[in-house]
């Protein structure tokens, strides 16, 4: 259906007129663009999950696809012939060469009928890139200075991010200006066009020269050329464009006076574009905001539903009269609630939240708190880190990684030269416990239950190891420091600043305040908080199929679009 709405509205004379094409596209698939949405896996401190706007980062693709594939606006059989744009800049460049400014260029290669991509519109033509722009490579001064004294050294950060950090007397490099568009050619981001700043040009950069009067559109194709050229580019270790595929590869090349539309085309749809993501990223926002208030609500204690924050754990279970209403108020929006992974994140912390309340499952009688400490047989106490060593051994260490999520990652492990007695604290065993107690904020104070004994591994330095009293439940203190309240806990005692590594101390693991109920109620606890993780996860692998769907779907569009 998009193939055929592209075809009938090209037209090949006439005054010109804004084509519907690239809005129309919009406006039908406006569902498709803004909730096929690319989650990015997290985990740690808060529920922020990243995600990327994939349906919207497509538009974009296809608005440049359309553009230089001469389907973003109509043709006009009264603009100028290419032809004589072309001759125009022949002549320049011969000029140039006459001048000594420029090198003679080889004779221009013609186009194979096997080289074209796709069929040009009417009055457009094939020219070898190397007619329209040449690429000026950065270098790198002998020497560079962080004194604001010389030329600013322009760089990704200064150019992209408008840092500038270092500064440079060398007046035998290249040099930018305003004026220039400038491209990346080695590292991850190969290939970003940038706006040139005044200054010397770095080292993995290039100026794109070319006639002022068609540099708008030659941007337009690199910037549409971004992912294929990434997709090119040389290299293992540190990618780099292909700069000599770039020469010898093909531009289609409209009339001067379609340039300019084409372009202002692009501008205008980009900035639709804009506002699509903004309005797209503030209802992510405000949904998630709406939930979190939802579930905040099940967990204020009584009398202060309203306004009542905890910033600490409470040693006496919490409950609010109005505790079945806000339940009930959740339950009934469940559907538009949590169609989200953040969202569902949050119900799970809420629900580990709930379960250390007494929320879930009734605490009964025989309550005992207390600080950790009281409930231990072992620890905490930190582990130990020796050298790894390339070969096999006995003996290996887990990797911070290795309990990131709550589960131990046997893969997550490096050999280690040394000889541990079997008596030793490092070995794990089933019902250990082991907490992050540094590396990043987000994960400090992690926990992860082993679940059997493990053969020939121990325990590393920023990690520390604790084992409960016999009518203490490990599965049920695992939750307990698994939830939200007792994260915050660590959180707010935690040492170290930006230029430091966080990092907790078995003290502050020891004096985490705890609420104890019978052994019998801890099993009921630990099934019922399990089986609505289960269920969080299904639903989580539900909503990922679906974003899936949505993502194909995306991809699907701007195939048979172009």
């Amino acid at each position: 259906m998009a193939e055929t709405t592209l075809h009938s509205h090209s037209r090949a004379g006439g005054n010109p007129e804004s084509s519907p094409v690239a809005e129309k596209l919009i406006t039908d698939y406006i569902d498709i663009w803004t909730t096929a949405i690319e989650q990015k896996s997290s985990a740690g401190r808060g529920s922020s999950n990243k995600f990327s706007l994939y349906g919207i980062k497509k538009l974009r693709e296809l608005i440049l696809e359309l553009a230089v594939r001469g389907k973003l606006v109509p043709q006009d059989t009264n603009d100028e012939p290419v032809s004589v744009l072309l001759e125009r800049i022949a002549a320049e460049k011969a000029q140039l060469v006459k001048e000594g400014k420029l090198k003679k260029q080889k004779p221009l290669p013609e186009i194979s009928e096997d080289e074209k991509p796709f069929e040009l519109p009417q009055g457009w033509e094939w020219c070898p890139s190397i007619s329209l722009f040449t690429l000026t490579k950065g270098k790198k001064p002998k020497v560079l200075s962080e004194s604001n004294i010389g030329f600013p050294y322009l760089d990704i950060e200064a150019l992209d991010r408008n840092n500038v950090l270092r500064y440079t007397n060398d007046e035998m490099c290249p040099k930018s200006s305003s004026d220039d568009i400038i491209v990346v050619c080695d590292g991850s981001r190969s290939g970003l066009v940038l706006d040139g700043k005044d200054g010397v040009l770095g080292s993995t950069l290039a100026i794109i020269n070319t006639p002022p009067y068609i540099q708008a559109f030659i941007k337009l194709f690199f910037q549409q050329a971004f992912l294929r050229l990434n997709a090119s580019m040389k290299g293992a270790a540190i990618p780099h464009l292909d700069t000599k595929a770039l020469r010898e590869s093909f531009i289609a090349f409209p009339p001067i006076e379609e340039q300019h539309r084409i372009v202002a085309k692009v501008d205008e749809l980009m900035s639709l574009c804009d506002a699509l993501e903004a309005q797209t990223e503030a209802s992510i926002a405000a949904h998630q905001t709406l939930v979190e208030t939802l579930l905040n609500a099940l967990l204020l204690p009584q009398a202060t539903a309203n306004t009542a924050s905890q910033s600490d754990i409470s040693l006496e279970p919490s409950f609010t009269n109005s505790f079945d209403k806000d339940w009930q108020r959740v339950a009934e929006h469940f559907d538009t609630l949590f169609t989200t992974a953040a969202s569902i994140d949050t119900l799970k912390q809420t629900i580990l939240q709930l379960a250390v309340m007494g929320k879930l499952v009734p605490w009964g009688e025989g309550l005992r708190t207390g600080e950790l400490k009281e409930y231990l047989s072992f620890g905490p106490r930190n582990g130990f880190s020796p050298k790894e060593t390339s070969s096999a051994t006995d003996v290996s260490v887990l990797k911070l990684g290795a309990t990131t999520y709550g589960y131990l990652d046997l893969n997550q492990t490096k050999y280690v030269d040394i000889k541990v007695e079997d008596s030793s604290h490092l070995w794990l065993r089933d019902g250990d416990i082991l907490i992050q107690r540094g590396n990043s904020a987000n994960y400090v104070g992690c926990n992860c239950l082993i679940k059997m004994d493990v053969t020939g591994v121990i325990y590393p330095d920023l990690m520390m190891k604790l084992r409960t009293v016999k009518d203490l439940n490990p599965e049920f203190l695992s939750i307990w420091l698994s939830s939200p309240k007792s994260r915050q806990f660590m959180w707010d005692r935690m040492t170290g600043t930006s230029g430091t590594m966080p990092k907790i101390s078995k003290k502050i693991v020891e004096s985490i305040p705890v609420i104890i109920p019978s052994i019998t109620v801890q099993t009921l606890i630990v099934a019922k908080v399990e089986e609505l993780m289960a269920l969080c996860e299904q639903l989580k692998a539900c909503l990922a199929d679906v974003q899936t769907t949505q993502l194909h779907l995306a991809d699907a569009i701007v195939e048979q679009a172009v």
